[in-house]
């Protein structure tokens, strides 16, 4: 299997799990909460913009969670905002106050309703450390996936501002 985390967009060969039932979603349920899913059930499992909105203290977890369902050799593809990106956008001197303002909401979400809350931040350090305490072996950063139409490979301003890593199990 192949588990997209948090999509909606319906693409051949992956399972869809959201947090909100919706049209094309295949499971209800949470990143943080995947025992629905048997041990080295996924063969992938994708998330882009969806870690960051756990508690810090499920992040560890969450990312065990994650590996446990991976198959040995099975890959995560996760995406979330750049701290260190957003960080120097929101000081740039050249920024404006609607650059800062859009800054600030994708550091700590678009709070458009309950789920769009950002409750942890991360950089390229961060999430190695907590990769690697999950039991990922293998850790590579790459500029987009480009296999979804999400925010992977968003540039609102020339510029990516995602962190985008592949773990390998």
């Amino acid at each position: 299997m192949q588990l997209h985390i948090g999509g909606k967009q319906v693409k051949e060969g992956w399972k869809i799990l959201n947090i909100q039932p919706d049209a094309g979603v295949d499971y209800v349920g949470d990143i943080s909460n995947l025992s629905q899913f048997a041990d080295a059930s996924c063969e992938k499992v994708y998330a882009s913009h969806v870690l960051e909105h756990i508690a810090q203290q499920q992040v560890v977890p969450c990312l065990q969670g994650i590996h446990r369902i991976l198959k040995p050799g099975g890959e995560f593809f996760v995406s979330v905002p750049d701290w260190d990106v957003l960080c120097h956008l929101f000081i740039n001197p050249q920024a404006n106050v609607r650059m800062k303002w859009h800054a600030m909401q994708m550091m700590m979400g678009g709070q458009v309703d309950a789920y769009d809350f950002h409750q942890v931040g991360f950089n390229q350090a961060f999430m190695f450390d907590f990769m690697r305490q999950a039991g990922f072996t293998q850790m590579k950063r790459v500029k987009a996936f480009e296999m979804f139409e999400d925010f992977s490979a968003y540039k609102p301003y020339g510029f990516p501002i995602s962190l985008n890593v592949i773990a390998t199990k």
